[in-house]
Protein backbone atom coordinates (compact mmCIF):
# COMPACT_ATOMS: atom_id res chain seq x y z
CA UNK A 1 0.00 0.00 0.00
CA UNK A 2 1.40 3.36 -1.04
CA UNK A 3 2.50 5.75 1.67
CA UNK A 4 0.69 9.10 1.46
CA UNK A 5 4.01 10.94 1.62
CA UNK A 6 5.11 9.19 -1.61
CA UNK A 7 1.98 10.05 -3.61
CA UNK A 8 3.18 13.29 -5.16
CA UNK A 9 6.52 11.80 -6.13
CA UNK A 10 5.05 8.61 -7.55
CA UNK A 11 2.39 10.20 -9.72
CA UNK A 12 3.74 13.61 -10.68
CA UNK A 13 4.84 12.51 -14.15
CA UNK A 14 1.50 10.90 -15.02
CA UNK A 15 -1.20 12.47 -17.13
CA UNK A 16 -4.92 12.77 -16.53
CA UNK A 17 -5.83 12.94 -12.86
CA UNK A 18 -2.30 13.22 -11.55
CA UNK A 19 -0.84 16.19 -9.66
CA UNK A 20 1.18 17.05 -12.76
CA UNK A 21 -1.97 17.08 -14.87
CA UNK A 22 -3.85 19.11 -12.29
CA UNK A 23 -1.02 21.64 -12.19
CA UNK A 24 -1.05 21.98 -15.96
CA UNK A 25 -4.83 22.22 -16.07
CA UNK A 26 -4.99 25.06 -13.57
CA UNK A 27 -2.69 27.15 -15.73
CA UNK A 28 -5.12 27.00 -18.64
CA UNK A 29 -8.18 29.23 -18.35
CA UNK A 30 -9.86 28.59 -21.69
CA UNK A 31 -10.60 25.41 -23.60
CA UNK A 32 -12.71 26.95 -26.34
CA UNK A 33 -11.11 26.79 -29.80
CA UNK A 34 -12.34 30.25 -30.76
CA UNK A 35 -13.13 33.51 -29.04
CA UNK A 36 -12.52 34.64 -25.50
CA UNK A 37 -13.63 32.90 -22.34
CA UNK A 38 -16.95 34.04 -20.96
CA UNK A 39 -16.83 35.26 -17.36
CA UNK A 40 -17.91 32.69 -14.80
CA UNK A 41 -19.95 33.85 -11.85
CA UNK A 42 -20.92 31.53 -9.01
CA UNK A 43 -22.38 31.94 -5.57
CA UNK A 44 -20.20 30.61 -2.78
CA UNK A 45 -21.53 28.02 -0.39
CA UNK A 46 -21.28 28.71 3.36
CA UNK A 47 -18.45 26.15 3.56
CA UNK A 48 -16.52 27.84 0.74
CA UNK A 49 -17.03 31.25 2.32
CA UNK A 50 -15.73 30.08 5.69
CA UNK A 51 -12.69 28.31 4.26
CA UNK A 52 -11.96 31.26 2.01
CA UNK A 53 -12.07 33.61 5.02
CA UNK A 54 -9.61 31.38 6.88
CA UNK A 55 -7.28 31.28 3.88
CA UNK A 56 -7.41 35.06 3.47
CA UNK A 57 -6.54 35.46 7.14
CA UNK A 58 -3.53 33.20 6.66
CA UNK A 59 -2.41 35.27 3.67
CA UNK A 60 -2.43 38.47 5.71
CA UNK A 61 -0.07 37.20 8.43
CA UNK A 62 3.42 38.63 8.13
CA UNK A 63 6.37 36.60 9.31
CA UNK A 64 7.47 37.93 12.70
CA UNK A 65 10.76 36.59 13.98
CA UNK A 66 9.84 37.72 17.51
CA UNK A 67 6.80 35.41 17.71
CA UNK A 68 7.46 32.05 19.32
CA UNK A 69 5.09 30.15 17.03
CA UNK A 70 6.88 31.56 13.98
CA UNK A 71 10.23 30.57 15.45
CA UNK A 72 8.88 27.10 16.17
CA UNK A 73 7.66 26.78 12.58
CA UNK A 74 11.14 27.62 11.30
CA UNK A 75 12.69 25.01 13.58
CA UNK A 76 10.09 22.47 12.45
CA UNK A 77 10.96 23.21 8.81
CA UNK A 78 14.64 22.59 9.53
CA UNK A 79 13.87 19.33 11.33
CA UNK A 80 11.67 18.13 8.47
CA UNK A 81 14.25 19.16 5.88
CA UNK A 82 17.36 17.84 7.61
CA UNK A 83 16.28 15.17 10.10
CA UNK A 84 19.02 14.24 12.51
CA UNK A 85 20.99 17.44 11.87
CA UNK A 86 20.93 19.91 14.73
CA UNK A 87 20.14 23.52 13.95
CA UNK A 88 22.65 25.84 15.59
CA UNK A 89 20.36 28.86 15.59
CA UNK A 90 17.58 30.69 13.79
CA UNK A 91 20.30 32.88 12.35
CA UNK A 92 22.97 30.59 10.97
CA UNK A 93 24.94 29.81 7.82
CA UNK A 94 23.20 26.44 7.87
CA UNK A 95 20.11 27.98 6.29
CA UNK A 96 22.04 28.60 3.08
CA UNK A 97 22.11 24.84 2.56
CA UNK A 98 18.37 24.99 2.02
CA UNK A 99 18.51 27.80 -0.50
CA UNK A 100 17.84 30.87 1.63
CA UNK A 101 19.63 34.03 0.52
CA UNK A 102 21.50 34.57 3.76
CA UNK A 103 22.00 33.51 7.37
CA UNK A 104 18.58 34.80 8.43
CA UNK A 105 15.68 33.18 6.53
CA UNK A 106 13.17 35.58 8.08
CA UNK A 107 14.29 38.29 5.65
CA UNK A 108 13.10 36.18 2.69
CA UNK A 109 9.47 35.98 3.82
CA UNK A 110 8.70 39.63 3.15
CA UNK A 111 7.06 38.99 -0.21
CA UNK A 112 4.64 36.22 0.78
CA UNK A 113 4.46 36.25 4.57
CA UNK A 114 4.05 33.46 7.08
CA UNK A 115 1.92 31.34 4.75
CA UNK A 116 4.96 30.71 2.56
CA UNK A 117 6.67 29.08 5.53
CA UNK A 118 3.52 27.09 6.24
CA UNK A 119 3.51 25.93 2.62
CA UNK A 120 7.10 24.71 2.79
CA UNK A 121 6.41 22.93 6.05
CA UNK A 122 3.24 21.32 4.66
CA UNK A 123 5.19 20.07 1.62
CA UNK A 124 8.00 18.72 3.79
CA UNK A 125 5.65 16.83 6.11
CA UNK A 126 2.94 15.68 3.70
CA UNK A 127 5.00 14.68 0.67
CA UNK A 128 8.36 14.04 2.27
CA UNK A 129 9.80 11.97 -0.59
CA UNK A 130 9.11 14.60 -3.25
CA UNK A 131 10.28 17.36 -0.93
CA UNK A 132 13.55 15.63 -0.15
CA UNK A 133 14.20 14.78 -3.81
CA UNK A 134 13.76 18.40 -4.81
CA UNK A 135 15.70 19.76 -1.84
CA UNK A 136 18.64 17.36 -2.19
CA UNK A 137 18.54 17.38 -6.01
CA UNK A 138 18.44 13.58 -6.06
CA UNK A 139 18.55 11.73 -9.35
CA UNK A 140 19.44 14.81 -11.39
CA UNK A 141 21.89 14.37 -14.25
CA UNK A 142 23.36 17.01 -16.50
CA UNK A 143 21.93 19.93 -14.54
CA UNK A 144 24.47 22.75 -14.62
CA UNK A 145 22.47 25.41 -12.79
CA UNK A 146 20.18 24.84 -9.83
CA UNK A 147 17.62 27.23 -8.39
CA UNK A 148 17.60 28.31 -4.71
CA UNK A 149 15.11 25.84 -3.23
CA UNK A 150 13.71 27.81 -0.28
CA UNK A 151 13.53 31.11 -2.16
CA UNK A 152 11.73 29.30 -4.97
CA UNK A 153 9.19 28.07 -2.44
CA UNK A 154 8.45 31.58 -1.20
CA UNK A 155 8.11 32.87 -4.75
CA UNK A 156 5.71 30.07 -5.69
CA UNK A 157 3.45 31.01 -2.78
CA UNK A 158 3.47 34.64 -3.91
CA UNK A 159 2.74 33.76 -7.53
CA UNK A 160 -0.17 31.47 -6.62
CA UNK A 161 -1.70 34.23 -4.49
CA UNK A 162 -1.43 36.57 -7.47
CA UNK A 163 -2.89 33.99 -9.84
CA UNK A 164 -5.92 33.26 -7.67
CA UNK A 165 -6.49 36.91 -6.74
CA UNK A 166 -8.60 35.83 -3.77
CA UNK A 167 -8.72 39.34 -2.35
CA UNK A 168 -10.78 40.55 -5.28
CA UNK A 169 -14.05 42.09 -4.10
CA UNK A 170 -16.14 40.48 -6.84
CA UNK A 171 -17.43 36.94 -6.96
CA UNK A 172 -15.17 34.46 -8.78
CA UNK A 173 -15.44 35.22 -12.49
CA UNK A 174 -12.47 33.30 -13.88
CA UNK A 175 -12.02 29.61 -14.52
CA UNK A 176 -8.95 29.38 -12.29
CA UNK A 177 -10.60 30.95 -9.24
CA UNK A 178 -13.76 28.91 -9.75
CA UNK A 179 -11.85 25.62 -9.96
CA UNK A 180 -9.80 26.53 -6.90
CA UNK A 181 -12.88 27.34 -4.86
CA UNK A 182 -14.32 23.98 -5.82
CA UNK A 183 -11.10 22.38 -4.60
CA UNK A 184 -11.40 24.38 -1.40
CA UNK A 185 -14.89 23.05 -0.79
CA UNK A 186 -13.52 19.51 -1.02
CA UNK A 187 -10.33 20.03 0.97
CA UNK A 188 -9.50 22.81 3.42
CA UNK A 189 -5.81 22.44 2.52
CA UNK A 190 -6.40 23.03 -1.20
CA UNK A 191 -4.04 26.01 -1.30
CA UNK A 192 -1.21 24.02 0.28
CA UNK A 193 -1.84 21.06 -2.03
CA UNK A 194 -1.84 23.36 -5.06
CA UNK A 195 1.46 24.77 -3.81
CA UNK A 196 3.03 21.31 -3.74
CA UNK A 197 1.82 20.58 -7.28
CA UNK A 198 3.14 23.94 -8.51
CA UNK A 199 6.56 23.28 -6.98
CA UNK A 200 6.83 19.91 -8.74
CA UNK A 201 5.69 21.42 -12.05
CA UNK A 202 8.18 24.28 -11.76
CA UNK A 203 11.00 21.82 -11.08
CA UNK A 204 10.02 19.74 -14.12
CA UNK A 205 10.00 22.84 -16.29
CA UNK A 206 13.41 23.78 -14.93
CA UNK A 207 14.88 20.42 -15.90
CA UNK A 208 13.13 20.15 -19.26
CA UNK A 209 14.28 23.59 -20.43
CA UNK A 210 17.82 23.40 -18.98
CA UNK A 211 17.15 26.75 -17.33
CA UNK A 212 19.91 28.86 -15.84
CA UNK A 213 19.96 30.79 -12.61
CA UNK A 214 19.27 34.00 -14.53
CA UNK A 215 16.00 32.46 -15.78
CA UNK A 216 14.80 31.61 -12.29
CA UNK A 217 12.16 34.36 -12.02
CA UNK A 218 10.93 33.62 -15.55
CA UNK A 219 10.33 29.95 -14.77
CA UNK A 220 8.40 30.89 -11.63
CA UNK A 221 6.21 33.35 -13.55
CA UNK A 222 5.36 30.74 -16.18
CA UNK A 223 3.37 28.89 -13.54
CA UNK A 224 0.67 31.57 -13.64
CA UNK A 225 0.48 32.12 -17.39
Amino acid sequence: MRNSSDWLYADDAATCGSPYWIGKGLTCVCFKPKGNCQPICINLTPLQEERLRRLKRRMKVYFDASKLDHQDALRALWSASFPGHELKGLISDQWKEMGWQGRDPSTDFRGAGFISLENLLFFAKTFSTSFQNLLMKQGRKGVVFEYPFAVAGVNITFMIMQMLDLDAATKPRTFIRTVFLQMLSENEWAFDLLYCVAFVVMDKQWLETNATYMQFNVRIRLLVI
